[in-house]
């Protein structure tokens, strides 16, 4: 499996509403991206100074599918909508090994 976690700093940080349209946009891909075998984003609940508004876990089938994933026709709108809104981001990708 192949994992693709990304953390985002939004704009307007205090846009409540903002913050769930995002949320819904990247929940929205579940299902519907071959090789993308799990969505989840969710606000932080910390609220502390160093963290991020939300963050974005996916799980894939394996790397080929998050080549794929990066350029599909439904991310892409969702893509889009998170470089309007983000003024920051951080990722990591990584392979779970086998066995």
């Amino acid at each position: 499996m192949f994992h693709h976690i990304v953390m985002y700093w939004l704009k307007d940080r205090k846009n409540s509403a903002l913050l769930q349209e995002t949320i819904d946009k990247l929940q929205s891909m579940e299902g519907k991206i071959p090789g993308l075998l799990s969505v989840k984003a969710r606000k932080d609940e910390a609220g502390d100074a160093r963290s991020c508004d939300l963050c974005l876990i996916t799980v894939l089938e394996n790397r080929n599918a998050f080549e794929a994933y990066k350029t599909h026709p439904v991310h892409l709108p969702v893509k889009e909508h998170m470089h309007r809104v983000v003024e920051r981001s951080a990722s990591v990708d990584f392979e779970e090994p086998q066995g």
